[in-house]
């Protein structure tokens, strides 16, 4: 069974950047396909970053590229990068893992997969 653990979140000034660490079970991270999602105050469930490039995908700030993924295979633990953080950035943050590398890599968008956090971007 897939288990992702997220910690990180919480209150941010705007302006300010976090990280958002997800420890994996039940899945290497380093051989999976992984993806950041957030679902809104509104319940609208966005992708913000995913390990799969080249999709033409719609993502959140797409053009500005204020999220990013990374992974450590030797702990097999996924980060999202999280910078310049907006009011409109308030959400539930996901650690996420797809079905599988093929496009648009929305399967299972906003999924809980055990432990979501939660980010507030307020000054």
């Amino acid at each position: 069974e897939v288990r992702l653990a997220e910690s990180g979140g919480g209150v941010v000034k705007p302006g300010e950047s976090l990280i958002i660490s997800c420890t994996a079970s039940g899945v290497v991270v380093g051989e999976s396909p992984m993806a950041g999602d957030r679902q809104t105050p509104e319940h609208k469930c966005e992708l913000i970053t995913t390990i799969r490039k080249n999709c033409r995908t719609d993502f959140v700030d797409s053009g500005g590229g204020r999220f990013s993924i990374s992974r450590d295979n030797t702990k097999n633990k996924m980060y999202l990068q999280m910078n310049n953080q907006k009011p409109e950035d308030a959400a539930m943050y996901y650690c996420a893992h797809r079905n599988d590398y093929s496009c648009p890599h929305t399967s299972n968008l906003c999924r809980s997969w055990g432990q979501e956090t939660e980010v507030t971007v307020s000054s």
